[in-house]
């Protein structure tokens, strides 16, 4: 299985960068993994959907055909790691090769994008920061692959 992850921006603190830095390399053990990093065009004038909606079509615009899109989204689905993990497993049993994983903005993934995703997950009905979820997504990516290969790190 290959995951790729597109985050819009730069992660703009240097511990969060470190942790996704060492959490990209754990989760290389276990399964190809790319970030893509797209840039954000900074337009103040923009209402916030409006912002949304270009951040959206610079998002679409990155996704390999036929991936698997899971969007985060405080509207998706919560799981457990546990639970995570048997989601990766049924992938693999559904012989899906590349999983593309989403994060937008501040302000959030516009409709469009929420509409081509195969998969919403939030990690949460508090709000964090898109840079902190980027960190916890690949630690959690890491742990799932930990508890399907019957390792230590998940207790």
């Amino acid at each position: 299985m290959e995951y790729e992850t597109i985050f819009l921006g730069k992660t703009k603190v240097n511990f969060l960068s470190e942790g996704i830095n060492e959490y990209d390399k754990r989760l290389s053990h276990y399964a190809k993994h790319s970030i893509r990093l797209i840039k954000e065009k900074k337009n103040s004038s923009l209402s916030i959907e409006a912002r949304k909606q270009q951040e959206g079509k610079l998002l679409l615009d990155q996704i390999s055909e036929g991936a698997y899109l899971v969007a985060l989204d405080f509207r998706g689905k919560q799981l457990t790691s546990e639970q995570l993990a048997d989601t990766i497993s049924q992938w693999e049993i559904q012989n899906i090769r590349k999983v593309c994983f989403v994060i937008g903005g501040p302000d959030g993934l516009s409709d469009e994008v929420r509409n081509r995703a195969d998969m919403m997950l939030s990690f949460s009905k508090m709000t964090f920061t898109h840079d902190m979820i980027r960190l916890f997504l690949l630690e959690q990516l890491y742990r799932a692959h930990t508890i399907k290969a019957g390792e230590k790190y998940h207790k």
